[in-house]
């Protein structure tokens, strides 16, 4: 009763006023502002972090943060783990990322176009191959510019249950540049956090967080880390996935987080059963051999 009674009620009351205030100042900077854009980009940056700040609020969010906060800086870059797309949310309320994401439809693609574009996000979508070259592009367009927001990408590529971790995309550690680890964890002592997209939608996931106790976490920004003489990037992105999962206490696993989207092939999938049934077989001869002797 007091959770779906008084505490979502005074919740969606608190986002809606939010979200008034917030249009109400940042669609006249936004639209109508032409003199000194370095002071429109202080103002936009400033409002989106309010603005997630208001998000965290209706969750009644209990969020420590442990580390030197970001600052902006050139060549540098930001990694996380991903569970959910309220992770943007909660780091974005402190620092203004500038994040790499999937587009989506409605009105989550609504404030990707009208809002996250001012602190310079960049969209994909993993359908299209082409789109990658696009995104690697603006990637290192964006870690060369020192005016720019610090660039936050989930290497994971999706959202994983917060008790792994999957295999990091070499992208974000092949440009040259330092990588910044950061480490999230979540309690479910009050609410699971992690967001499943194939069967809950962005909304519904929301009122799920909104109608719980709190939602608690921590957030560790750890020592930034840099390419090894003779160091691979994919050994570089294994290395970073190593210190983000000890510091959360996630369990790593060999499992590429695309398979959540795509099948593997059938010839994948036939000639990894032959090779299991070969070691099933092999077993068998093995135990019958050591029972004989």
């Amino acid at each position: 009763m007091i959770r779906y009674g008084f505490l979502f009620p005074l919740r969606v009351a608190i986002l809606a006023v939010g979200w008034i205030v917030f249009f109400a100042a940042f669609l006249p900077v936004r639209y109508f502002w032409t003199e000194n854009k370095k002071w429109k980009r202080k103002i936009e940056r400033t409002l989106v972090e309010m603005m997630c700040g208001v998000f965290v609020a209706s969750w009644t969010g209990v969020v420590k943060y442990h580390g030197p906060r970001p600052s902006m800086r050139p060549q540098q870059v930001f990694v996380a783990n991903h569970t959910s797309m309220i992770d943007f949310i909660i780091l974005e309320q402190m620092t203004a990322f500038a994040v790499i994401m999937q587009k989506h439809p409605g009105w989550v693609g609504f404030i990707q176009k009208t809002i996250l574009e001012s602190v310079g996000c960049i969209w994909f979508n993993r359908t299209e191959a082409k789109d990658r070259e696009v995104v690697t592009r603006k990637l290192r367009e964006h870690t060369q510019g020192a005016d720019n927001n610090p660039l936050l990408i989930f290497p994971e590529g999706t959202c994983v249950n917060n008790q792994y971790t999957v295999m990091f995309k070499k992208g974000a550690f092949e440009l040259g540049c330092a990588v910044c680890p950061v480490a999230i964890k979540y309690n479910k002592i009050f609410v699971d956090a992690f967001w499943n997209s194939k069967i809950q939608s962005f909304t519904m996931h929301l009122v799920r967080l909104m109608t719980s106790w709190a939602v608690v976490c921590d957030v560790w920004y750890l020592e930034p880390q840099y390419l090894r003489p003779g160091e691979t990037p994919i050994e570089f992105a294994e290395r970073v996935r190593d210190m983000i999962a000890t510091r959360a206490g996630l369990k790593k696993v060999p499992w590429d987080g695309y398979l959540k989207y795509f099948r593997p092939s059938p010839k994948l999938t036939e000639r990894k059963y032959a090779y299991s049934l070969f070691a099933f077989s092999l077993t068998i001869c093995l135990l019958m051999l050591i029972c004989v002797f």
